[in-house]
């Protein structure tokens, strides 16, 4: 009997010892869970008949499964960090272990802004990235990019948490390089201290503008336009940049005229083409913008009426020997009425009124021209318009001797047309005929001896006709030269006598008047001999010529 005690006394130690010295334990033991995920948790114990046991958390839990020495349970909608507490009892004691659940979440929404997207060259302009939803933040690292060069680099890990904002912001200065540079934002969060892996995320890429514009845009356009006539209007700006992208809009009035777009280095233009329909001042502006920008400028022009005089002829066609009547006359639409001068007018009409000219026509005014002119002051300047007008006179053929000789000589051999130019208006048809044949005036003729003859030309418009006889004398080839080389030689001459003739006349007067009566003496001998040598020569001639005609 008291062995038996014994022996369960020894069996109740072992036990208690054994109850006194359990495990608790959980998997996993670390929790990474992304956000409103869910986890799976394991809890078990080495005790071999546990008593109560479960898990603390706030998180919604189910039991999912359990065993001698275990449970499992399923943590769902995991959004916060929090410390779960795992227990087990065994033999009335109770032990626990916790296990902290990391709740991260990736970088999905990277945001970059660039503050202003337009910059002003010498300007400060913001670059600012940041992630609205990201955790852990101290995992957290963020780079601003500009191209590929990497500008800044921020990290969260030594930084209070609580009062912290997933974001990097850096002010640069913008200079024209930098105009159309691409800037991004990368996010970097690296688990891998918790057992996690490195995700990334990256901004869509914003392209910095930068400009400048301080120069006021300048319009080049007349101060005075006339109605209805087409005028250049100017509108530039210079110190811009880029000046390829400056947008322009011009008004005369609130009628906006369509212009044509220029640029050249750091200046932009624009060009309209425009009428002015009424008289009086009117407002031309320009509105030049680039980016957000943009500069209006305006500038008044004054539009005047101002039409051509009127000229008139009271007969256009008349007859040679009748009176015309020339009137010049300002037009209805000019005001005031402008001061006139008439070509060939005597006096000058008073203002308001007509200048004229009364004239009998002749064949010599055929293709006259008239012009009137017209004078106008506006806005102090004084404007000139001038009408011209030609008269056209009609009268009858004429054959004159200088433009119809009545004697043509052709050279044997050489081509020759028929010399005559009727006159005449309307212009007369010319007809030419010899013996009895209609001779064709156009083609060139090669002379020969049986061209020799009278030609009979008749000209003829609707007003009458004329006619006249030509003589055509065909000389053979060396007669013509001989009677060339004489017309040659003969002003030859004359032309050595009148040459010596001025020399002597300015030689100086002062010679004593043994040398004057030599002088004299010597030209009494020269023209002697000149004006002796003249006839013998014009006989050569003369013989030589009458040889050839026998």
């Amino acid at each position: 009997m008291e062995l038996e005690s014994a022996s369960l006394a020894y069996v109740v130690h072992i036990s208690g010892v054994a109850e006194e010295s359990f495990e608790v334990s959980v998997r996993p033991n670390q929790a990474l869970v992304e956000f409103g995920q869910s986890l799976v948790v394991n809890c078990s114990t080495t005790c071999p008949d546990p008593g109560p046991s479960g898990i603390e958390t706030f998180l919604k839990k189910t039991q999912v499964g359990k065993g001698p020495q275990w449970k499992e349970f399923l943590l769902e909608d995991v959004t916060e960090n929090s410390i779960l507490q795992s227990f087990f009892s065994c033999a009335g004691i109770q032990k626990d272990t916790s296990l902290g659940i990391t709740v991260y979440q990736p970088p999905e929404q990277v945001i970059l802004e660039l503050q202003p997207a337009w910059v002003a060259v010498d300007e400060a302009f913001t670059v600012k990235c940041h992630v609205p939803s990201v955790a852990p933040l101290e995992s957290l690292t963020l780079a601003l990019l500009q191209g590929n060069q990497e500008l800044h680099r921020k990290d969260f890990m030594s930084l209070a948490v609580a009062s912290q904002r997933a974001e990097v912001i850096i002010s640069v200065r913008a200079q024209r390089e930098n105009d159309r540079c691409n800037f991004s934002c990368r996010a970097e969060l690296d688990l891998s201290l918790q057992g996690g892996s490195l995700f990334q995320g990256s901004s869509p890429i914003k392209i910095l503008r930068i400009f400048e514009f301080s120069q006021t845009p300048h319009i080049w356009v007349s101060s005075l336009l006339e109605v209805g006539m087409a005028e250049t209007v100017s509108c530039e700006v210079a110190r811009v940049f880029p000046a390829k992208e400056v947008i322009f809009h011009m008004f005369l009035e609130d009628q906006e005229l369509s212009s044509f777009l220029s640029w050249e280095g750091n200046t932009a233009w624009a060009n309209a083409t425009f009428r002015a329909m009424e008289a009086g001042d009117q407002e031309l502006s320009c509105l030049a913008s680039l980016g957000p920008m943009e500069q209006k400028t305006r500038k008044l022009v004054h539009s005047y009426s101002f039409p051509p005089p009127i000229l008139e002829l009271k007969e256009s066609y008349p007859l040679a020997g009748t009176d015309i009547n020339v009137t010049c006359s300002g037009h209805v639409l000019t005001s005031p009425s402008p001061t006139l001068r008439l070509q060939g007018a005597p006096d000058l009409p008073a203002p308001g009124e007509p200048a004229w000219l009364l004239l009998t026509a002749r064949e010599e005014d055929d293709g006259r021209n008239f012009s009137c002119e017209a004078s106008l002051e506006v806005q102090g300047q004084w404007l000139m318009k001038t009408t011209v007008i030609q008269l056209h006179v009609l009268y009858k053929p004429r054959l004159e001797e200088s433009s119809c000789p009545g004697k043509q000589t052709w050279l044997e051999g050489m081509e020759h047309r028929l010399a005559c130019v009727p006159k005449g208006n309307p212009a007369p048809a010319l007809v030419c005929t010899w013996n009895g044949v209609v001779f064709d005036l156009e083609v060139p003729q090669k002379a020969t001896q049986n061209h020799t003859g009278t030609y009979c030309c008749t000209a003829t418009n609707q007003l009458g006709s004329v006619s006249k006889d030509i003589a055509v004398i065909v000389q053979g080839l060396d007669e013509g030269i001989s009677s060339a080389l004489f017309v040659i030689i003969t002003v030859a001459l004359g032309v050595g006598v009148i040459t010596i003739a001025l020399y002597l006349s300015y030689q100086p007067c002062k010679v004593d008047g043994r040398k004057l009566l030599y002088r004299q003496k010597e030209e009494d001998k020269k023209e002697e001999s000149q004006f002796a040598l003249l006839p013998i020569t014009c006989a050569r001639d003369c013989t030589r010529q009458m040889g050839i005609s026998r």
